[in-house]
């Protein structure tokens, strides 16, 4: 009953925050300036940005009433969010301040997700329901990595929110994805959790356990929030959300020893990654050539001819195929 009740909570608290959010919005001017790399986006300048504060708030509250906050871990996974909102919050602040496309300097975002990657990282090293521990997909092993779980987890925040920061280029875009990538750790950590009570890890037990509710919480608010997100966009979640939701994706694939699951079940976060780096890559090399007509990948699509909303349904198709892979062989 927790989780039906937690669900219709957050959807019903994000709903509610858009709706008050949205007029604070364009009365203080926040809208997002938009470089028009892509034709279709000409009409997008001007589209009120920080939205993601409406399902960040609605996530944290509701997690704070249904979740168990003595559990450490829950804890820290909610700082962590709450921690790349705040940045996220820096850089939008600064666009919209000086009205322009650059918030914070590259090397300045860089180096604050750094710190805080660090730290949690140092947290899971001596977690001992976390631990040093990560689970191999497609097989029910697990591998210890000593200290270098550190380096580990640090490149995990590092990649989980540039990926999620970089797929945030199209309405409704990032949202869907990562509806569609905690849907799939639900039904994965679902079955995980039989397995750890098979076990008699107790501690991994109650730690999946909590992460299983916040995915579900997460998850309701983002529902809430792809109403006024999806195509034509009301709002844009800007840099306050999308860093936010690449540290939530981050922390519950870490908190459950999936890590190594995030570049299946996350396969189009990876996608907008790698194409990026492919694109910047081979233009340097090749002195001025590109492999993608734009990239992300995403932006590619569009200059092929697909709508936002078509890209859309491919990215969260490619998603549903890769969580129906794990979960039919033996994730």
């Amino acid at each position: 009953m927790v989780q039906p009740l937690s669900f219709l909570s957050s959807f019903a608290l994000c709903t509610v925050a858009c709706v008050a959010l949205l007029p604070l919005l364009k009365k203080v001017k926040a809208k997002q300036s938009i470089l028009h790399y892509v034709a279709e986006h000409s009409g997008k300048n001007g589209t009120p940005t920080m939205g993601g504060i409406a399902f960040i708030v609605a996530i944290i509250v509701t997690a704070c009433i249904f979740c168990d906050l003595s559990n450490r871990g829950t804890v820290v996974a909610l700082a962590v969010f709450a921690g790349y909102a705040v940045v996220g919050f820096l850089d939008d602040f600064i666009k919209i301040r000086f009205k322009r496309n650059q918030g914070l300097f590259a090397y300045q975002k860089i180096l604050v997700q750094l710190a805080i990657a660090v730290v949690v990282a140092v947290f899971v090293y001596r977690t001992p329901s976390i631990g040093d521990k990560i689970r191999i997909p497609f097989t029910d092993r697990q591998v210890s990595l000593g200290w270098w779980i550190v380096p580990f987890v640090v490149f995990i925040y590092l990649a989980c929110t540039n990926g999620v920061n970089l797929t945030d280029g199209i309405d409704g875009l990032a949202t869907s994805v990562t509806i569609c990538f905690l849907a799939g750790m639900i039904l994965l950590l679902t079955r995980e959790i039989d397995r750890l009570k098979q076990m008699g890890d107790t501690y991994a037990v109650r730690q999946t356990q909590d992460i299983v509710l916040l995915c579900v919480i997460a998850v309701g608010a983002l529902l809430a929030f792809l109403i006024f997100n999806a195509n034509d966009a009301k709002v844009f979640m800007g840099d306050t959300g999308s860093l936010a939701l690449g540290a939530l994706v981050a922390c519950v694939a870490i908190f459950t020893r999936f890590s190594l699951f995030i570049p299946i079940v996350g396969l189009m976060f990876v996608v907008s990654c790698v194409s990026v780096i492919l694109q910047v890559g081979y233009f340097k090399l090749t002195h001025g050539k590109r492999i993608f007509l734009m990239a992300p990948f995403h932006h590619h699509l569009q200059e092929k001819g697909l709508s936002e909303t078509r890209i859309c349904v491919v990215y969260c198709a490619v998603t549903a195929v890769s969580i129906a892979v794990l979960l039919c062989f033996g994730g």
